[in-house]
């Protein structure tokens, strides 16, 4: 399947992935208040799972019709691969065909009302994700696998928190100027793309919706080179070198 042709579908596919984002997260939150255990903020999402799936879904549909088999992508179950700092870490989409690893891929998403922590959180663990794979790869952890995809995928709620010019303490040093001023969504961006640039990782894709239209699969690109199709194109381009 050539690019092209993939491209038709993304737009159509990201908002059914979406969709199913703030269907599953109102789902989860109606039962757990129906339960009395209510969660706070993000974890109610977090705690859930499976929020995230209808974006795995389009990556594994992807994979597939590049002419990937099913039996070689692997969620939910055999999901872990060795660490360097740690035994293992699990992602939430890998591709393995005979013992070599072409993609790990990473798919997570923050909502409000709180995002100082969970932005820290969400940063240092897509970092040392990277850090972790690509030392055991060096170390040949996964045998003599090329270079895999390795891909961060990010969507953000789009509301007056994540819009809102967050303060600095810079008591010490002065922060680098691109975060002056910047809302937690600059500063998303500025991580997804500073994670490419900095080769961590081969691609990462950034979107924004709201809970309000994003139920009917409505979202946002903010950044042209952080687009899902740009996304989509190079995992396209990097597993169909394995067939």
């Amino acid at each position: 399947m050539t690019t092209d042709k993939i491209s038709l579908r993304i737009d159509d596919r990201t908002a059914e992935a979406v969709a199913h984002y703030w269907q599953t997260r109102t789902a989860q939150r109606k039962k757990q208040e129906a339960g009395g255990k209510a969660d706070q903020g993000l974890r109610c999402a977090v705690t859930g799972g499976a929020h995230m799936d209808g974006f795995i879904d389009f990556f594994t549909e992807l994979i597939t019709q590049v002419g990937i088999s099913l039996d070689n992508i692997f969620r939910k179950k055999a999901v872990e691969l060795p660490g360097f700092f740690r035994p293992t870490k699990e992602w939430d989409l890998l591709v393995v065909r005979d013992q070599r690893l072409i993609a790990a891929i990473e798919a997570k998403s923050q909502v409000g009302p709180s995002f100082g922590n969970n932005f820290n959180n969400r940063t240092e663990e897509a970092m040392g994700s990277a850090l972790d794979l690509w030392t055991a790869f060096r170390e040949r952890a996964y045998l003599d696998s090329p270079q895999p995809f390795l891909g961060y995928f990010f969507m953000l709620e789009d509301c007056e928190a994540s819009n809102r010019p967050v303060s600095l303490q810079q008591p010490h040093f002065k922060v680098f100027p691109e975060f002056v001023g910047a809302s937690y969504m600059r500063r998303y961006e500025l991580f997804c793309r500073k994670l490419v640039l900095e080769r961590h990782y081969t691609a990462s894709a950034f979107i924004t919706s709201t809970i309000q239209t994003g139920l009917d699969g409505e979202f946002k690109t903010p950044a042209n080179d952080l687009s899902v199709e740009r996304f989509a194109k190079i995992l396209v381009a990097h597993v169909a070198g394995f067939l």
